[in-house]
C-alpha cells in the first residue's frame, strides 16, 4: 500500500524543512546584524536575535511535526490526538505559507508548499480512523432506548421516499 511510503516522505520533508527554516532565519539574523541598521527605531541586535530565535522555534516545530509523521510511518497507524493536532496545524501553516510564498518567492516555492501540504493531508486521511457513513447507528443498533445520541429507540429507520419523475 502507498500510505506508509507517503508518511515516510512527509516525515523526511518536514525534517529537511525544519533544518532549512532554521538555517534561513539564522542567515537572515546574521545579515541584519552585519548591516547594523535600524528599522523604525528597532535595535539591529534585537532584530537579529529575534530572527535567530524565531527560526529555531519554527525549526523545532517542524521537527516535532516530522516526528509525528515518522511515528505514523513506523507504527503504520493513525497518530494520537497530539500528533493529529500537530499535523493539522502543519497543514494549515503550509497552506498559509503557500499563499504568501507565491507573491514573495514565486510559483516554484508555492508548488513545493502545496506538495508538502498534500503529503501531510494524505498522511492524515490515509491513517484516519475508520468511520462509517454519517448517521450510522452504533454497533448495538439502537443508539439508546430513549432515542438519545441519534438513536431511534429501537424503531426501524424508514428509507427516504424515492424522487418522482413528474
Amino acid at each position: 500500500m502507498v500510505r506508509r511510503p507517503v508518511a515516510w516522505v512527509a516525515a523526511i520533508v518536514l525534517f529537511v524543512e525544519a533544518v532549512g527554516i532554521a538555517l534561513l532565519n539564522w542567515f537572515l539574523g546574521v545579515v541584519v546584524d552585519r548591516q547594523d541598521m535600524s528599522l523604525a527605531g528597532l535595535d539591529s541586535d534585537t532584530m537579529s536575535v529575534s530572527s535567530k530565535v524565531g527560526g529555531l522555534v519554527f525549526g523545532l516545530y517542524f521537527a516535532l511535526c516530522g516526528v509525528a509523521a515518522l511515528l505514523v510511518a513506523v507504527r503504520n497507524r493513525a497518530p494520537g490526538v497530539f500528533g493529529r493536532v500537530l499535523l493539522i496545524s502543519a497543514a494549515v501553516v503550509h497552506g498559509l505559507l503557500g499563499a504568501f510564498t507565491v507573491g514573495l518567492a514565486g510559483w516554484g516555492a508555492f508548488a513545493f508548499m502545496m506538495v508538502v501540504l498534500g503529503l501531510i493531508v494524505f498522511t492524515l486521511l490515509a491513517f484516519g480512523p475508520a468511520t462509517g457513513p454519517a448517521g450510522a447507528a452504533p454497533e448495538d443498533g439502537d443508539g439508546g432506548a430513549d432515542g438519545a445520541n441519534g438513536g431511534t429507540g429501537g424503531a426501524p429507520v424508514a428509507a427516504p421516499p424515492a424522487p418522482s419523475a413528474s
